[in-house]
């Protein structure tokens, strides 16, 4: 990647000039989430009245195989702020994201799940964040309700072990709650990759970040998407599309393996005749 144009952020407590009221943006990537996605509308059109901006929300159907894309059609049809995108199958939670990043117009646009684990009335505190003259207003969890104590702890190692893998700076105990401005939008969506992990990717583009504290809640229906393979699966993806350190790592065992495995068969072949050196041991030292 070629170095991010830099933003030159408002310095603590100055705020700087942004659109008034301006459009947010909020989008939702979905899939299969019928039990929860009119209370998550619900909860947005509540909050609406106090964001201060205009509002468009727009749901990322990613391949449901359930009534969640009929019923956020019907809710499109009752309400004219939303867009629904469809996808054909299921592509990923990332891939969803992207789609509706390419697609927001907002001035600020905000990413947040459906299941309501992240409260969209931390949108409120993020939007003043922004108005203050923060690029990116991400949410930071004080506390993970209804989630085992395995997976607390497996979590916070891996945020703190990926931090340590990135070249720059990447917050911990966050996910992909969080509210962009129309600039650091622009440059995410501008970028090549295909795959994109947002959670490298947005602070990778540098701008202004700060955090909004927050206690997660506990999902009111619907089951998690994510097993123990999927998020294993999730957290290989994390790290290699966001760090050449594994790749670096593999190169560096390989050639030293295969250094010591060259060393051993020279010093097999320039040893004393009488000392035989059979295939199996040359094989062996490879």
């Amino acid at each position: 990647m070629n170095p991010p144009e830099r933003h030159d952020p408002a310095a603590p407590g100055q705020s700087i000039e942004r659109p008034c009221p301006g459009l947010l943006s909020i989008v939702i990537p979905c899939y299969n989430e019928e039990a929860v996605i009119e209370e998550t509308h619900a909860r947005i059109s509540r909050i609406a009245p106090r964001l201060g901006m205009e509002l468009e929300v727009l749901y990322v159907d990613d391949g449901s195989q359930d009534s969640t894309l009929k019923k956020l059609k019907q809710l499109a049809v009752e309400d004219s702020r939303i867009v629904v995108i469809e996808f054909s199958r299921n592509f990923g939670q990332q891939a969803a994201m992207s789609a509706g990043l390419e697609m927001a117009q907002g001035d600020a646009v905000v990413l947040i799940d459906a299941d309501l684990q992240d409260p969209p009335e931390v949108i409120i505190e993020m939007i003043a964040k922004w108005r203050a003259g923060v690029d990116v207003a991400y949410g930071r969890r004080k506390s993970r309700d209804g989630e085992s104590t395995f997976k607390l702890v497996t979590a916070s190692l891996f945020y703190r072990f990926f931090a340590m893998l990135m070249p720059y700076p990447v917050p911990v105990d966050t996910g992909d709650f969080k509210l962009c401005d129309r600039v650091v939008v622009d440059t995410v969506c501008a970028l090549p990759e295909k795959r994109r992990y947002l959670r490298s990717l947005v602070p990778w583009a540098g701008f202004h970040h700060a955090p909004v504290d927050y206690d997660r809640e506990a999902r009111t229906a619907g089951e998690t998407k994510y097993s123990a393979f999927r998020l294993l699966s999730l957290a290989a993806d994390a790290v290699l599309l966001s760090s050449d350190k594994p790749v670096r790592i593999i190169w560096f065992l390989a050639a030293l393996f295969a250094f010591v495995g060259t060393s051993g068969l020279l010093a097999g072949l320039i040893s004393p005749a009488k000392e035989t050196v059979s295939l199996p041991t040359i094989l062996a030292l490879l």
